[in-house]
Order: structure tokens, then sequence, then C-alpha cells
């Protein structure tokens, strides 16, 4: 650990008036410096009643242009300008323009890992944490989900008195779609209790003891001893210092490259100069604040 670096980004923070937002699959010397650490929702729901003039956001882009959609006001920066999400990539705002004129009677829900452009089109927004939620409490009997069919997949299964349609079919999240059985039968081999994320694929959430966001995964962790952890390795970090009196088993290589981009160095470097800042156009941060705000409303009923 950089003590004295941590000093320095401390410093900067109180000078610059920010606040550093980090997701739960950053680095764990990005979490030592965080002063908050959630999932997509928890930041989400965090970025929007920040005082500071300044979110550093330790993510990926689309988490950081949520933050700016959200907070249009206030500097956003993406300390790593190419931190990207392969999964948003599946889905482009031409395809879901396409799929509403194909389904007309279907409500359009997106994944919080999309673009901004894409959001825009959607009628509401979730995570991985109130899906379920959100497509419970639409009166469409259609839904087109995107853009994780993995994730659609689940919702299905949790909510089978609605058409789930994915958009696309076969958007996947690389990281989740590693993972297969034999993991869940290795961990059960060793005495672990697995816990698996919704985006995982079919056979995996099924074999599971347990389906659950990161965040979820943290709210539980007090339930079982030892866990196996299917999901991104970076939780791991986190659930250990939260729990030291616990054992959790990961895959080392279950890593998202774009979520391990960004450096202390880099985080220093955005409190300095202000790099990288978020900007996107006024037209698209309106339409697409209303299905965020609209997923947002669903947390406060």
């Amino acid at each position: 650990m950089n003590t004295n670096q941590l000093k320095r980004i401390e410093q900067l923070k109180k000078e610059k008036n920010a606040i550093i937002l980090v997701h739960n699959y950053q680095p764990p010397e990005i979490q030592d410096a965080a002063d908050i650490i959630g999932d997509s929702l928890e930041l989400a729901v965090k970025a929007r009643s920040v005082t500071e003039d300044t979110i550093i956001l330790c993510g990926v882009r689309f988490m950081a242009e949520t933050a700016k959609v959200l907070n249009p006001e206030k500097t956003v920066i993406l300390p790593a300008k190419d931190a990207g999400c392969p999964l948003a990539d599946f889905l482009t705002p031409e395809m879901v323009r396409e799929a509403r004129i194909a389904h007309p009677d279907a409500a359009v829900v997106l994944y919080v890992n999309s673009d901004t452009a894409a959001k825009a089109e959607a009628d509401i927004v979730c995570t991985s944490a109130n899906a379920v939620e959100v497509v419970r409490s639409l009166k469409e009997k259609t839904v087109l989900f995107g853009p994780d069919s993995n994730l659609a997949d689940y919702v299905a299964s949790r909510v089978p008195d609605k058409k789930i349609i994915p958009l696309p079919e076969g958007g996947h999240c690389y990281v989740h779609e590693m993972f297969s059985c034999d993991d869940v039968i290795a961990a059960a081999e060793k005495g672990f209790t697995t816990i698996c994320h919704p985006e995982c694929p079919r056979e995996v959430r099924k074999g599971a003891d347990v389906v659950a966001s990161t965040g979820g995964m943290v709210k539980m962790a007090d339930l079982a001893d030892s866990w196996m952890l299917l999901t991104e390795k970076g939780i791991g970090y986190r659930l250990e210092k939260l729990f030291p009196d616990k054992k959790f088993m990961i895959r080392e290589d279950a890593i998202c490259k774009d979520m391990k981009k960004i450096t202390l160095d880099m985080l220093e470097h955005s409190l300095i100069t202000g790099e990288y800042a978020v900007t996107l156009p006024a037209h698209l941060m309106k339409r697409a604040r209303g299905p965020i705000e609209r997923m947002m409303a669903l947390q406060k009923e």
C-alpha cells in the first residue's frame, strides 16, 4: 500500500472539494482510496446526493456517464478515459428503436450497463439488484430487456407472467460467462456456499446456493462462514476486509480488464488536472435522465 500517495490523494480531495466513488470490482488500492464503495445501484444513489463539486468515479464509462446524467451541474471524472464495457457495446440505440417498431406494445428495460444513448431510448433502467422489481412494476406484459441476455433470462424466471425478450439475443458479460457448473461443484466439495451474479449462465444460477448482485453479496455475507464468489474477483477484497473472520474463494482469472485500468497514479493525476471529465450533450442527458430517475423512484417506494 502506498500510504504517502493515499495521503496526497486525501489532501487533493479536500482542496478540490471532491468525492471518490468506487465500484466493488476496482483494484484493492483504489478501494482503499474510496469515500464510497458499492455496486452500480449504490453508486447511482450516492452520486445523486453528493454535495461535493467534483465526483471521481472509479469504475467504467457507463457508470461515470450515469453520475453525470444525474448531476449535470457537477464535474464528473473518469480517471481512465478508455475504461469501457464490452457488455454495453452489444446494444446500440438504433437496435432499441428497431425493436420498438417490431414490438410496439412492449416496454423497454435497459440494464444500467448500457450506453447513455441507448438509455435515452428506454422506458426505465435497472441494475442487477433491482431488475426483477423494475420489471414487476411495469403494466406491460411484454418487456424488451437488454443488453445482458443472462440477466434477461434470470428476470424471466422470476417474473413468469411477463414475456421477456432479450435485446440483443446473446449479449453477455465475458467475465460472468466464464463460470460453469464445475465451479459450483468444486465449491460444494470444499464445503463453500456458492453465490453467483444474475449475469451468470442459467445452469450456474440453478446450481448456486444464492443469486445476488455484488451489493447483495455484501449484505448476505453474514449468512455463511465460507463463500465461493462467482463474480469478478474485485469483490473478494472488499468482503475480506469487511468480514475477516469468514472465508471467501474466488477465481483469480475472473477479471474485468476495464475495471482494472484505473491506478493510483491515474487517480492522483485526475485530481490534479481534472482529466478526464465526462461530457455529454444536454439533450441526451435530459432524455436519459427520465429512465434512470424512474428506476430511482422505485427505490423510495
